[in-house]
């Protein structure tokens, strides 16, 4: 996985490169990302060359406050919260609890994301920040075609590292005079602590068998997880090819 420097969007970055089963998770098919509202002109052209579709996971408020307009490739908003950004802070909900409500209440709408991945295109998924609700999709999608699970856990780990010091802190001030007692706050806002990403795989293999498992579960055919391999997976006697 790489990090790219797109001017005006943090925590960008391309996941191919990691190791898969059969091979290695293909470079260029499947990036995530924080908004897109700042972009430049010059980061608008980056992404129009490097993906054809764009999936924004964030609900209609959030779209509101920070519109993207990014004319080229499609976009598909498909809000995986049910119930406002807010409402998460105000119930002081810890990461573990907000993954697993993810999985169990936005099951098809994650499943519309990934189906997407599936066709083909570079794909772009996004949320305000890039960690939670683009984190689970991601790891979803790169665990169902079996990359390495500690790889899926690193990338995920990283964004605490990619967001931007000052927000950070800004949003941590602001957190502790609305929520002077919550005890999650700062987590749910500005951390991807490792151990949360591998409970909850853990949980998904439990309850699910697999994440090709969960899936399937909750609607996709075996024919789309087999496109969604060969979108991914990029075969070993390829790369060595190459």
């Amino acid at each position: 996985m790489s990090v790219l420097d797109i001017e005006g969007v943090n925590n960008v970055r391309d996941v191919g490169g990691m190791p898969a089963a059969g091979g290695r998770i293909r470079p260029g098919v499947l990036l995530r990302s924080g908004q897109l509202s700042a972009v430049t002109t010059a980061g608008a052209v980056e992404l129009r060359q490097r993906v054809s579709h764009i999936v924004d996971l964030r609900d209609g408020e959030e779209v509101a406050a920070e519109p993207t307009e990014i004319e080229g490739p499609d976009t598909t908003h498909l809000p995986l919260f049910l119930g406002s950004v807010r409402s998460f802070f105000e119930a002081d909900t810890s990461l573990d609890d907000l993954y697993l409500h993810l999985l169990e209440e936005s099951a098809e709408r994650l499943v519309a994301a990934i189906r997407i991945i599936a066709e083909g295109e570079p794909t772009l998924i996004h949320c305000t920040v890039g960690k939670d609700r683009t984190g689970v999709t991601v790891a979803l999608a790169l665990a169902a075609v079996g990359a390495d699970r500690e790889a899926i856990i690193e990338d995920y780990a990283l964004t605490e590292s990619q967001l931007p010091p000052e927000r950070s802190r800004r949003i941590l001030a602001y957190l502790r005079d609305r929520h002077p007692d919550a005890v999650h706050a700062a987590a749910l806002a500005t951390q991807s602590p490792a151990p949360v990403m591998r409970a909850l795989l853990e949980q998904v293999d439990e309850r699910w068998g697999s994440a090709a498992g969960y899936l399937r579960a909750n609607g996709m055919t075996d024919a789309e997880l087999t496109a969604l391999r060969d979108t991914l997976v990029e075969p070993s006697d390829s790369v060595q090819q190459g």
